[in-house]
């Protein structure tokens, strides 16, 4: 029915498109069948999505654009157009119940917080199609579009949670970082403090040297002023030893005086 259309070149553009998408919403959950990773599938679901979210954009854009050409159009290729909007619109609306499906059954998997019959609830794919196909026009519409405002109102919130996920991350870089610059500043002092160490050590072993070299000194001092103290001892105790030399600068013993005196009666006579 699409190829017998009577369109003007930007709506049968805009036609092609929804169908180029709807035809990647059909591979897209056609692979989701096959992988069995829950990431990997929610990954997948978040790309159909983004594919659901551009096919109403371009739906609305079709149904204005029909709108301005009404005028100028036949009512049969008018009428004609707008089943055609109706198609799509039913076929979206598959294409979000399934994906709620998925959603579930994904949620499910990952939480296991619906076991006892929660899916049981939740209408299949198929029952999905065929209340859709019993649903009037505008119900169509109705439910689509609170379908997809939900599914943006999803979107939103992960988005806001991302967002938050990056801010937390960006203030624990930030933070980590400081800690890193404060662990380096104190890796630096550490080394200072060895270096200062090290040098006291170093200044300290020259202080015992020289300690010990003076020691060394004023023993030897002492020794010699002991040893002439002893010279002198034994020079007044025995002068008249020649075994002993004369210290230079003393005097010699002053040698011992007699009294020369004659007897009264002996000088008289």
């Amino acid at each position: 029915m699409a190829s017998n259309l009577q369109m003007s070149p930007e709506v049968e553009q805009i036609h092609g498109e929804i169908r180029d998408n709807f035809r990647a919403l059909a591979n897209g959950f056609q692979k989701l069948d096959k992988i069995k990773d829950a990431n990997r599938q929610t990954n997948q679901l978040e790309e159909l999505t983004e594919k659901m979210r551009e096919s109403k954009r371009l739906i609305k854009e079709f149904d204005r654009k029909i709108k301005d050409e009404e005028g100028r159009n036949p009512p049969e290729v008018n009428k004609q157009l707008n089943d055609e909007k109706q198609s799509m619109i039913k076929e979206l609306n598959s294409y979000v119940a399934l994906r709620k499906t998925y959603m579930n059954t994904i949620g499910n998997k990952k939480l296991e917080l619906f076991d006892n019959g929660a899916g049981a609830s939740e209408p299949t794919a198929d029952e999905n199609v065929r209340l859709a196909s019993e649903m009037s026009n505008q119900e169509l519409i109705n439910a689509g579009t609170k379908t997809m405002d939900e599914t943006d109102q999803a979107i939103e919130r992960s988005k806001q949670v991302v967002h938050q996920t990056i801010e937390v991350g960006t203030q624990t870089a930030v933070t980590l970082k400081g800690q890193t610059e404060q662990m380096g500043r104190i890796v630096n002092e550490l080394d200072s403090i060895q270096f200062s160490i090290k040098k006291a050590s170093q200044l300290v072993k020259e202080i015992g040297r020289q300690v010990a070299t003076d020691k060394c000194i004023m023993l030897f001092l002492l020794l010699i002023v002991c040893g002439v103290i002893a010279i002198i001892v034994v020079k007044i105790i025995h002068p008249n030893n020649k075994d002993i030399r004369d210290i230079p600068g003393l005097a010699p013993p002053v040698p011992t005086r007699r009294l020369l005196y004659a007897r009264t009666t002996d000088h008289f006579d």
